[in-house]
């Protein structure tokens, strides 16, 4: 038999993936954020390096 009335925890679960999109979201742009600093510093590194040469 169905049962009747309010579904079941789907507040809960509604919450639950709003926060979780969000931590995935952070830890994507932190990752990009990160890689494009390194690029950078391997860019300056290697005009350092080639000026010197």
């Amino acid at each position: 038999m169905a049962k009747k009335g309010k579904e079941k925890n789907t507040a809960n679960k509604a919450k639950h993936t709003k926060l979780m999109n969000r931590k995935i979201n952070k830890v994507k742009l932190e990752k990009q954020l990160h890689k494009e600093r390194l690029k950078a510093i391997i860019k300056k590194a290697n005009e350092a390096k080639n000026n010197e040469a």
